[in-house]
């Protein structure tokens, strides 16, 4: 596991089975040629959704069908690209794609227009006409209360054109983060040298060896640091081009527009910042308790991922820890634990780090079953992220299952409940296993690091994404310098007085991924406070409680994503389930210096 290895030395029960989806290149190319048709077909439907109900549907459900077609060709291309970014056969597999689903979306942008233009009575006698119509009532309501953002056909066409230009922040973000930037190797306290990529930056920061750590954070920020004008001139492209959008829909700015798209209140977001705001004194006492703990003159921030506890610290293989995320979600159920053992012995996931392969870990949710990629290094954190992925995979797979492909994709501001409710779930679990003090720690330790790092970590990043967002409103341009001290700012805040920091933190914002998801991770944080909740009601209440909750990750985008988490027994409108979050934050900080104390 410590050990970066090429792709073709990695066996293959290790990784994920993308033949399920096509069996080869050439059986992508043939179906690929295929989407050439649909379009034709779509396209000749273009002034005639107004005619019925039947000629409605039978555009509706075609559409459907190529999406799901393209979902799948997507999948595969982009799945064998991030198994090694420097393959161009797939890079330009996944560029090729984009493209024609770039043209397929221009041909078919008289769509939107005409469906906004028939009205209500005419849309309303069309469902009695033709009753195949209600399995797109859902889409078609939830399409026509943004009415007034729809553009005219012709207008509409040239937005769709300019889909494959607002994309390109991120893809050159990647490969130049990903495939392109190089670190130098980070010495240890003896002297031994260990490579420093993207993958194995948080694992060495991990390191008891503090001089690893040191060297391994100057390292890789030295790497950024030294490209910080290109990264920031990346990351000015893509709020520009966020901005454009939003502007030619007539929002009010890319913030508006972003949250508008996924039917989350803007309140929402700046609830989560306010209310994190009040409760700053939780985690200014955390950064002291860590200092303390590890008896340091200067708490640096290649220090916040340090064991607080030696020894307790050990390797976990990957057989162990899906053996242990299996049982800990025991709670619930066994339907839902029999969708688990699936995944982990029918090749979901893609298990280890390879050279070249996209660094982190994500799930997506393809319709022949979940593909999870992870860069599994046999750690406490690794056996979480197994957890977290495994919950979207759940979720996907139970929407799939459940609705139809035009409601089965859940929105971003649920995606991250089933993932994290895993998580609880698993920590919970190991708790109850163990009364042991310095493994007891050593576990509250980490779900406390949880708490730092998604629900105030994730909304420090989610201000910060809000404020150069509104910079770039303003007519600014994103300097390397101006994104260094807002984000230098923003550390000073949410760490507080016991945390030095240094010049190298000021450069972080270069190396996150999410800034190029449009406003995407505030919902780490939301998600977390719901998961939180979730978790508690299910541990407490048992059957109704899991029934509740397995039909919420079932529901797709059925219903609006705050409407499925009320059904589920969280109202994430108010400030309730943020703030109980962060007082059970406090009652582990509480146990942890009793701990400590003792």
């Amino acid at each position: 596991m410590d050990i970066i290895r090429e792709r073709s030395e990695i066996p293959v029960a290790d990784k994920w089975a993308i033949e399920d989806l096509y069996t080869n290149d050439e059986a992508w190319e043939q179906e690929l040629s295929t989407i050439a048709q649909d379009k034709e077909v779509l396209s000749g439907f273009a002034g005639r959704l107004a005619e019925s109900g039947q000629t409605l549907y039978d555009y509706l459900y075609r559409s459907e069908m190529t999406d799901v077609k393209a979902s799948r060709l997507g999948n595969y291309c982009m799945r064998k690209s991030d198994e090694d970014t420097r393959n161009a056969v797939y890079q330009a597999m996944t560029g090729r794609f984009t493209s024609v689903m770039v043209d397929l979306s221009s041909a078919l942008s008289f769509d939107t227009p005409e469906i906004m233009a028939i009205s209500d009575e005419q849309l309303n006698a069309f469902y009695v006409d033709c009753p195949k119509l209600e399995r797109y009532r859902r889409y078609l309501t939830n399409l026509r209360r943004k009415r007034e953002h729809i553009l005219s056909p012709a207008e509409e066409k040239i937005l769709a054109a300019a889909g494959e230009l607002s994309q390109a922040p991120d893809t050159i973000y990647g490969m130049f983060a990903d495939a392109d930037l190089k670190f130098e190797d980070a010495l240890d306290s003896d002297g031994n040298a260990h490579p420093v990529k993207q993958a194995t930056f948080v694992p060495l920061q991990n390191s008891p060896d503090r001089v690893l750590r040191k060297n391994a954070y100057e390292s890789l920020y030295k790497g950024f640091g030294d490209f910080k004008n290109t990264a920031a001139s990346i990351l000015d492209a893509q709020n520009k081009q966020m901005k454009f959008f939003a502007q030619a829909r007539r929002y009010e700015n890319a913030f508006e527009a972003s949250l508008n798209n996924t039917n989350v209140p803007t309140s929402v977001y700046l609830n989560l910042i306010d209310t994190v705001h009040k409760n700053m004194e939780k985690m200014h006492r955390y950064v002291c308790l860590r200092k303390k703990l590890l008896g340091l003159d200067e708490l640096h921030f290649y220090d916040v991922y340090a064991p607080l506890v030696a020894d307790v610290d050990k390797k976990i293989t990957f057989d162990e820890a899906k053996q242990t995320v299996y049982n800990a979600l025991a709670p619930l159920g066994d339907d839902y634990r029999a969708i688990l053992k699936e995944g982990f012995e029918n090749r979901w996931i893609d298990v280890y780090s390879n050279t070249g392969k996209r660094s982190g870990a994500y799930s997506a949710g393809a319709a022949v079953h979940p593909y999870v990629l992870l860069n599994f290094s046999g750690t406490l954190d690794s056996q979480f992220t197994l957890a977290h992925e495994m919950g979207h995979a759940l979720h996907s797979y139970l929407s799939n299952k459940h609705q139809n492909p035009i409601d089965a994709h859940y929105v971003i501001f649920v995606a991250e409940v089933a993932s994290t409710c895993n998580e609880a779930l698993l920590m919970e679990h190991l708790l109850s296993k163990t009364t042991d003090k310095k493994e007891r720690m050593y576990l509250i330790n980490h779900f406390l690091e949880q708490f730092k790092g998604t629900l105030y970590r994730q909304t420090m990043f989610a201000e910060f994404e809000l404020n150069i967002g509104k910079m770039v409103a303003q007519g600014q341009t994103l300097t390397a310098d101006d994104l260094c001290a807002e984000y230098r700012r923003l550390n000073e805040e949410y760490f507080g007085p016991d945390m030095v920091v240094d010049d190298q933190i000021a450069i972080e914002w270069a190396r996150i991924p999410h800034f190029y998801y449009n406003y995407y991770v505030f919902q780490y944080a939301t998600g977390y406070a719901a998961a939180i909740a979730l978790s508690r009601r299910i541990l407490q209440e048992g059957e109704k409680a899991v029934t509740d909750y397995l039909n919420f990750l079932s529901g797709g985008c059925s219903k609006s994503p705050i409407d499925l988490l009320k059904g589920a027994g969280v109202d994430m409108t108010g400030p309730e389930p943020v703030e109980a979050a962060l007082e059970l934050f406090s009652q582990l900080l509480d146990e942890m210096e009793e701990l400590a104390g003792e």
